[in-house]
């Protein structure tokens, strides 16, 4: 890691597993470099948790990244042609397991205890967070390992090629990054 100031690009893109922090250091990137926030959940949810349809996401995506300056966070694979062709930095958050599950617990508990509003009305709420198939908690335990290795074999293909790729595998990594990172 770079100890001195360091360019980290115009478009943004952070990538890791459901709880690692994306959306937490896009918005703090967002406010250090003064560029637009875009969160992939907000255009995926549509009201009672209903997913947008392909069409309809991808032309939500397109239109959020006609700006010359962004950081945007999410895993949907429906869009990465259009972010990453598009963007000129990835972030991996590849944080531990432990890590990543702990953050997630105690982000799921705040939510469904607080009844926060996500995205379009939509809350958690504990008997979806903790005791249904569709369990965000779930969805860590079945993902996490699987990113770890696709998200290394995705960076090497050639259409990635003009990607700068920053590995985060530790919260320290990530801090000292954002604290070096200038525009």
């Amino acid at each position: 890691m770079q100890k001195s100031s360091q360019h980290c690009g115009q478009k943004i893109a952070i990538v890791g597993t459901t709880g690692s922090g994306k959306t937490t250091l896009a918005r703090k990137i967002a406010q250090q470099l003064q560029v637009i926030h875009i969160e992939l959940d907000a255009l995926h949810w549509e009201k009672n948790w209903t997913v947008a349809a392909d069409e309809v996401f991808r032309e939500r995506v397109t239109q959020a990244l006609s700006g010359d300056r962004w950081v945007v966070d999410g895993n949907y694979s429906q869009v990465r042609d259009i972010i990453w062709s598009q963007a000129d930095t990835i972030l991996f958050l590849d944080y531990s397991f432990w890590l990543v599950m702990g953050r997630l617990l105690r982000r799921t508990l705040r939510r469904s205890w607080l009844q926060e509003e996500l995205w379009n009305g939509n809350r958690e709420d504990f008997k979806l967070s903790f005791f249904s198939q569709d369990s965000i908690i779930l969805w860590m335990l079945r993902t996490h390992h699987q990113n770890r290795k696709k998200y290394p074999l995705l960076f090497q293909q050639p259409k990635y090629s003009h990607l700068s790729v920053v590995h985060l595998k530790f919260p320290q990594m990530t801090d000292e990054w954002l604290r070096n990172c200038k525009h």
